[in-house]
């Protein structure tokens, strides 16, 4: 598929320029597909916009429902949900149906036992042919029976099958949902419910600090080499934030080129040594393209700190530490700051800053 060309004009308005595309492709225009042309043509997600380049010249909705569901978790939720909810109650009531039916199943039988009991006890009226009567009804009613039990439990069996699948497609979508798809990390979703529990106890209190990392000058990275080695940047920050820091700890994307980590279990000196020793770690790595060979110089990235013992709640404790990353930032950048040693000076203009 080859959408239409973007306009060269950084000035141009990349709307007119989706819906162009969208038009040309024969795209329905639903929010979510502009969602994901948008995104495509403004080149802020490099395998979002292969995948779209990968289409037919006249996708259909699945095709783009399936990107939509792999970039976008978070918006089609609804339909995951609601179809994961039709299955689940279409499940349960042939589960239902299929008791009702054994219940039946099984009164009948009961009803042929009382009835042989009947008979056997009236022993003035047995005879051969009539205990070989008996005999045989039971027999036919206990393999009858012992049939549909294996039949029940066969159909059980599969009903509980495909429920496990609902569960597992649910639990793939919620992890979808609180991923990342460029750096397949933690994104904002995930950091705002696991900065939240911090706040449910004293001890996620007490023992628990928020580091906020920004790479330095990005923007000027990516006019320099293109979104392409942008996105390649943030995957290789993004990997070694995560193997930089114990398994459980917390790491996440929560912005273009931001990123969050929950330290549990340290001061505050050693939230600083974890952080400083990132911080050292991105500058010495060398950026280069393994393809070229071209070297994209060195990335640095400015960090805050903040324990959450000195904020009220989860709201305070990333304005905090975001304050500490923006004196970073004003500082020459490439550093880390704790919020406790800005905390009080006057800084009426961090409100306004805007990271680069």
């Amino acid at each position: 598929m080859q959408p239409a060309a973007a306009p060269t004009d950084r000035n141009t308005d990349i709307a007119s320029t989706v819906v162009a595309t969208m038009r040309q492709l024969g795209v329905l225009g639903l929010p979510r597909n502009y969602e994901i042309f948008y995104e495509a043509l403004s080149g802020s997600n490099h395998e979002l916009s292969l995948a779209v380049v990968s289409l037919s010249n006249r996708p259909t909705q699945e095709d783009l429902d399936r990107i939509g569901r792999t970039f976008f978790a978070q918006h089609h939720g609804p339909g995951i949900v609601e179809h994961a909810r039709d299955v689940i109650a279409k499940e349960l009531e042939d589960i239902a149906s299929l008791l009702r039916s054994e219940r039946t199943h099984i009164e009948k039988y009961g009803r042929i036992l009382n009835e042989t009991s009947s008979g056997l006890s009236n022993r003035s009226l047995l005879s051969q042919d009539l205990l070989q009567k008996i005999v045989g009804a039971m027999s036919a009613a206990t393999n009858s029976t012992i049939d549909h039990g294996r039949q029940v439990a066969s159909t059980l069996s599969d009903k509980t099958a495909e429920l496990e699948s609902v569960k597992s497609k649910l639990e793939e979508y919620k992890r979808l949902a609180d991923t990342d798809p460029l750096t397949h990390i933690w994104n904002r979703r995930a950091f705002d419910k696991e900065i939240t529990k911090i706040y449910n106890s004293n001890k996620g209190i007490l023992f628990n600090a928020l580091i906020l990392a920004d790479i330095d000058r990005f923007k000027d990275i990516n006019d320099r080499y293109g979104h392409p080695v942008g996105d390649r940047i943030i995957q290789i920050i993004a990997e070694i934030l995560q193997t930089s820091l114990r398994g459980d700890m917390f790491v996440a994307r929560t912005g273009g080129e931001e990123f969050a980590l929950i330290v549990e279990g340290a001061s505050e000196d050693t939230t600083y040594e974890i952080a400083e020793r990132i911080r050292l770690l991105i500058e010495q790595t060398p950026f280069t393209s393994s393809q070229t060979g071209t070297n994209y110089g060195t990335v640095t990235v400015s960090m805050g700190i903040c324990m959450a013992s000195e904020a009220e709640s989860p709201e305070d404790l990333y304005t905090k530490a975001d304050r500490a990353l923006y004196r970073s930032k004003v500082s020459g950048r490439n550093r880390v700051t704790r919020h406790s040693a800005v905390a009080g000076r006057a800084g009426k203009s961090w409100l306004l800053y805007k990271k680069d």
